[in-house]
């Protein structure tokens, strides 16, 4: 039993450059956005620390839980979004690989086959190679057989006598020939 999952479907090499490329770019994507995120988070950072050190310096006019809902409200105003977006960018580079992977293990799966023909047929011309001499012989038995017994046959009537350029004639004892002249 294997321990790697069902591939999908197989993809044509452009599909497959296709693939590649929109998973270049969406990693570019989301390098991108954890860049611009980790700023969001500096300056929340800041902000928190500035907020912090306000709510310490005015403890007495402020209530600094009511400050920590409100930073912690922003933070996860600008951030929560974005994680779902991430998250379901995973998701997408997930079934895209297990795509390229179905892809391959068909691509393994034809070479194997045409493998696998090849060398049946390779088995095949070499199994009509050697019979190829028992071929030869029979043919030159046919011949030889031809030789002897293909003129006899031929000259056995009148009209196929005529065809050999020969006469047809009776003998004197009563017997048809086929006789050859010279002229």
């Amino acid at each position: 039993m294997s321990d790697t999952p069902a591939s999908p479907a197989p993809l044509s090499d452009d599909d497959l450059r296709e693939t590649l490329d929109l998973l270049a770019t969406a990693v570019a994507s989301i390098s991108d956005r954890v860049d611009d995120q980790t700023r969001v988070l500096d300056r929340v950072n800041k902000t928190a620390t500035e907020a912090r050190s306000a709510a310490f310096a005015a403890q007495k006019q402020t209530d600094p839980e009511h400050y920590g809902e409100i930073v912690g409200a922003t933070i996860d105003g600008r951030i929560g979004d974005t994680l779902t977006r991430v998250g379901q960018m995973a998701g997408d580079l997930l079934r895209a690989s297990n795509h390229t992977q179905e892809v391959l293990r068909k691509a393994e799966d034809a070479k194997s086959d045409t493998i696998r023909q090849l060398w049946e047929r390779e088995q095949k011309l070499a199994h009509f190679k050697s019979r190829l001499p028992w071929f030869g012989l029979g043919a030159v038995v046919l011949a030889l057989i031809l030789t002897v017994t293909l003129p006899r046959f031929l000259a056995s009537n009148a009209s196929m006598c005529a065809v050999l350029g020969a006469s047809w004639t009776t003998t004197t004892t009563g017997v048809d020939a086929c006789v050859f002249y010279q002229r």
